[in-house]
């Protein structure tokens, strides 16, 4: 089972806490920096002002990056998994085959 931890992280300069797993921190870290980078971008154009505006801009950029990346032929991260599941299902279905081989 995994323990979650509380991490402090900065976006734009504020600090916050957010808890997560042990093992999703760096996934969560790199989000983070990805997030701040973004919100800075769109602060730094200067057409928005406050950070809640700020933030939304950023989340709609965003979300509009990942349905472009899914809808228009782009990389489809859940389809990925699922053939990877497919194919790790595969393998393990023939295994016990092989091995009667040796």
């Amino acid at each position: 089972m995994s323990t979650s931890k509380a991490v402090d992280v900065d976006i734009m300069g504020r600090e916050f806490r957010v808890t997560c797993p042990d093992e999703e921190r760096e996934e969560l870290l790199q989000a983070v920096t990805y997030l701040d980078k973004k919100m800075c971008e769109i602060r730094d154009n200067g057409k928005v002002v406050g950070s809640e505006r700020i933030a939304i801009m950023a989340a709609l950029n965003i979300a509009h990056e990942l349905l472009a990346t899914r809808v228009r032929g782009g990389f489809d991260m859940g389809e990925f998994k699922r053939r990877i599941d497919h194919m790790l299902t595969l393998l393990d279905s023939v295994t016990p085959e092989q091995d009667k081989l040796f």
